[in-house]
């Protein structure tokens, strides 16, 4: 007798109508039709079930944090990292694992199972560092969480800003982190690319790299990255996180740059909601949005994902760790409204940063984890576009959470009452 199974889904990849069997925490076979025993069965109803949602690029020590000691009142990016520097003393171990419990709760509810983040390491008390170890703990039997070393002040430009990233590894850190375009000068950013991944290299690990969050189209940084990871042999294993700066390139230089950044396999992870609203804000009009070349990295073959970045935190006021959120905003910006441009949107906060992270157990299909979400729209386009409510979310064939579905009672003038579900698919579309 199977464990569960889930009949009647419709799947991210357009199939309909199928069965998903699940027995020992992975999926066993999906089909059409499945007719078999289990001790839980759910009738999807035509409804979306998709791998869960994964945000491979976030700050979790800085989340829910707004309004400590100050808000910024000007709303850029150079204040947020002042403010943030203002707050640090305040900190304590209690405060940033109650708050990074609290937006992994959020996440659960919004079927988001995996999250990349990264920790401020400038301070050689390494106190965010060693709270979230700990929260990574209280939370890995229901969220997988990645942890990146992060030198938010420069590793270079900050004393001792090398051995504290250094110890951070050492305490069982993830990723190597970086932010080249925040060092003293360009030459002085570029070493920190060569030093930070030679470090990545002799320990076996990722990269993950802060890279040309700028306006300024000469914040070149990447193609150091791309450099460094063909001279070290690092292909598949580095991402290159904002590249804002592609943004504001011309189109020559941006031509070979992408080659590069092809050759060398680099992932790219773009966060649009905050791009859009940190990036520009010296321009008056027209006004860049800021974000990555987004379609153009996808069609040279490079993984593009889409982060989330910050929730409530001295950057970002908003947020609420709903990845479809992220991918909605980001086919606007990108202005990816075709029906390819919205399936790779949804792949960008699902597949792509699994793939980035590793994590490839994650998929509907037999002998992955049962990790998934039942969502309440008929296709992907659909989930984009309603931002649809999270039915049920499995972890590992446990059902974690679960919302009543959206429904609405009308009542109106010379029509009989009625509950209907407003803006229901009608295309049958993708």
């Amino acid at each position: 007798m199977l464990d569960l199974l889930i009949t009647h889904a419709t799947l991210a990849d357009g199939r309909r109508d199928m069965s998903i069997a699940v027995q020992d925490g992975k999926i066993a076979e999906v089909a059409p039709g499945l007719d078999a025993s289990a001790h839980e069965t759910v009738d999807a109803q035509g409804q979306l079930l998709s791998a869960p949602f994964v945000d491979a690029h976030f700050h979790l020590d800085a989340t829910l944090s707004y309004g400590l000691p100050r808000v910024n009142a000007s709303g850029t990016l150079l204040e947020g990292i002042a403010l943030w520097g203002e707050l640090k003393p305040l900190l304590t171990a209690e405060a940033l694992i109650e708050r990074a419990l609290a937006y992994g709760d959020w996440a659960v509810s919004q079927g988001l199972l995996a999250i990349r983040t990264h920790v401020d390491t400038s301070d050689p008390s390494l106190l965010p560092v060693e709270a979230l170890l700990e929260a990574r703990r209280l939370m890995a039997p229901y969220l997988d969480l990645q942890i990146v070393a992060f030198p938010q002040d420069g590793v270079l430009r900050t004393p001792g800003g090398l051995d504290s990233l250094t110890r951070a590894l050492d305490l069982g850190v993830d990723v190597v982190g970086g932010i080249p375009h925040f060092e003293r000068s360009q030459a002085q950013g570029a070493e920190s690319v060569r030093l930070l991944c030679e470090l990545a290299a002799q320990r076996g690990l990722p990269v993950d790299m802060h890279c040309d969050e700028s306006d300024d189209p000469l914040s070149r940084h990447v193609e150091t990255l791309a450099f460094e990871t063909q001279r070290l042999g690092l292909h598949g294993r580095v991402t290159g996180s904002h590249l804002t700066s592609m943004h504001s390139m011309d189109n020559y230089y941006v031509s070979k740059l992408i080659a590069l950044m092809a050759e060398s396999r680099l992932n790219v992870i773009a966060n649009p909601l905050i791009n859009i609203t940190l990036q520009g804000r010296h321009d008056t009009y027209p006004k860049r949005r800021g974000m990555t070349r987004v379609p153009e990295l996808m069609a040279a073959g490079l993984t593009v994902a889409f982060g989330q970045d910050c929730v409530m935190d001295p950057w970002y006021s908003l947020g609420s760790g709903d990845m479809l959120d992220v991918a909605h905003m980001g086919l606007h910006v990108a202005q990816m409204t075709s029906q390819e441009g919205m399936r790779q949107c949804f792949e960008a906060v699902t597949s792509h940063p699994a793939h980035i992270m590793g994590l490839d157990r994650f998929g509907i299909a037999p002998g992955k984890e049962a990790s998934f979400v039942l969502l309440q729209a008929r296709s992907a386009a659909e989930a984009l576009r309603l931002r649809a409510t999270r039915l049920r979310v499995y972890r590992r064939g446990r059902l974690l959470a679960q919302t009543p579905a959206s429904t609405t009672r009308l009542d109106l003038p010379g029509r009989p009452a009625e509950t209907s579900r407003i803006a229901q698919d009608r295309t049958g579309a993708l």
